[in-house]
């Protein structure tokens, strides 16, 4: 059974950066696709960006150009960097895991506990 930790939230002004951090076990993870999430307050969880286990990459359009999901397969972890980081990213972010690509990117694999990302200054 999947387990996935996040790390790596917390406090930064508008346009600052940040690194999520999303270390995973229970799998073989070099065959699985991962993903992050966010969910702000009183809105639905929705995808921000998702990685193959190929490394393909599949972003959201409020993340392109700002964020970079990556993945280390020696470590079982995935990074999501953030840059130029708006209010509107406020929200808590959720690492996912899935065997298939096509589930992480429905929503449908296994979930971290979140990490809460701030922007505000």
């Amino acid at each position: 059974q999947v387990r996935l930790v996040e790390s790596g939230g917390g406090l930064v002004q508008p346009g600052g950066s940040l690194r999520l951090s999303c270390a995973a076990s229970g799998i073989i993870f070099s065959r699985y696709a991962l993903g992050w999430y966010r969910q702000a307050p009183g809105m639905q969880r929705e995808l921000v960006a998702a990685i193959s286990s190929g490394g393909t990459t599949n972003y959201a359009d409020t993340a392109k150009g700002r964020f970079t999901i990556s993945r280390d397969n020696a470590l079982n972890t995935i990074y999501l960097q953030m840059n130029s980081l708006k209010a509107e990213d406020t929200a808590v972010y959720y690492c996912t895991a899935a065997f298939m690509m096509a589930t992480v990117l429905r929503g449908s694999g296994g979930w971290g506990q979140g990490t809460q990302v701030t922007v505000s200054s």
